[in-house]
């Protein structure tokens, strides 16, 4: 979306050290934890000789190559010095508001590269995906679904991936009923794919939404991009909802790939004799989506029906817990909201007893347990 030449910015040493690090061939966010965990820092893999790195790390690999090293610093100055002047806010996995969501998935990327404002961490957000070539049964279907979303649980994240058919609309919709909406790209920020969609993006950008990518920013447009980025549509998700698919095409992918992150999965059926809705009609077969056919079907399903009632689960005004209920109590009104790993540690419980006091917290009522294996009070 930037083309024209930029003036100098200074950047950040241990930032520069940190995009470098991301860039690194194969770097996925499992790969960066087990790396750091034989090294202090980031600057490090990028200071250090290849036979001090080798050592701490105990193996040796083409990536502690020192000229290789060098020039994926270099790339990383230039990287940065363009997105500090352009807007684009790189997001580390280290960062408070990395969305926590990856942090749940090892081949999640380390750093994504932003543009615009949204919350990647509210405690609702929903994936649209389908065929590019929509019906107006599929376009109908999610108007009605988000317009109800949006109505009964106002600041739900949309997410997409702002191509053709489903997705354009998904974006659409939400712009037009004030929610959120997050686009994930194939290629870096300079350009936007397809070109159709240009303002839409830029309406996103201005208009609480936000544009992501794991690429640079000068990432061409390349085919086997799209199947790696639809890991984060259903990474940033609670659920995934396929609206329209063929019987092969990226939405299936992303169903399944959500379904391996243990993430929901939804698909809308339609009649056997519709070539795109046989995807989504052979998913519910197969027990791998349950079937939506409105918003009420989506909300009862992800426990959301609380939150769309005035009181939702009462509970009682003097309520006494113990002391280990209340530190969960006291972690989850302070956060909002906790994955079971991230109590565990903040908590210094282990798992296995964490996990008894939360299942018996929630049969009392004080809490609710959603997917993904994170906790609210209820």
């Amino acid at each position: 979306m930037h083309t024209n030449a930029i003036p100098y910015t200074p950047v950040d040493r241990d930032a520069v050290a940190r995009v470098a690090f991301a860039s690194l061939r194969g770097m996925k966010l499992g790969l960066a934890h087990r790396l750091l965990e034989h090294l202090p820092d980031e600057k490090t893999f990028f200071t250090a000789t290849a036979s001090q790195l080798s050592a701490m790390l105990g193996f040796s690999t083409k990536l502690l190559d020192s000229d290789l090293r060098e020039s994926t610093l270099k790339k990383a100055r230039e990287e940065l010095h363009f997105t500090t002047a352009s807007g684009i806010k790189p997001l580390y996995f280290t960062d408070q508001d990395f969305p926590e969501r990856l942090q749940q998935c090892d081949d999640a990327p380390v750093l994504l590269y932003t543009l615009g404002h949204c919350d990647l961490n509210f405690h609702r957000s929903i994936a649209i995906v389908g065929t590019r070539h929509a019906t107006p049964y599929g376009i109908g279907f999610v108007n009605r679904l988000v317009d109800d979303i949006a109505e009964t649980l106002p600041g739900t994240l949309i997410i997409s991936g702002l191509a053709y058919g489903i997705d354009i609309t998904a974006h659409k919709a939400a712009l037009r009923t004030g929610l959120p909406t997050a686009g994930v790209l194939a290629h870096g920020l300079s350009t936007i794919y397809p070109s159709a969609h240009r303002q839409i993006a830029a309406d996103m950008v201005h208009g609480g939404g936000m544009l992501i990518t794991e690429y640079p920013h000068d990432a061409p447009v390349h085919r086997g991009n799209f199947l790696a980025r639809n890991r984060i549509i259903a990474a940033l998700a609670d659920c995934t909802i396929v609206v329209e698919s063929a019987e092969k095409g990226g939405a299936l992918v992303t169903a399944g790939i959500a379904q391996s992150y243990d993430r929901d999965v939804f698909a809308l059926p339609g009649r056997t004799s519709d070539p795109y809705s046989k995807g989504c009609n052979r998913l519910i077969a197969g027990n791998s989506a349950a079937l939506i056919q409105n918003a009420d079907d989506l909300m009862t399903a992800m426990g959301w029906m609380q939150e769309k009632s005035v009181q939702g689960i009462q509970k009682e005004i003097f309520t006494v817990y113990t002391e280990k209920e209340q530190e969960i109590i006291d972690f989850l009104s302070t956060n909002g909201e906790g994955h079971i790993n991230t109590m565990a540690i903040a908590l210094n419980t282990p798992m296995h007893k964490l996990m008894a006091r939360l299942v018996d917290m929630e049969f009392k009522g004080y809490i609710a347990n959603y997917p993904g294996g994170r906790y609210r009070l209820a």
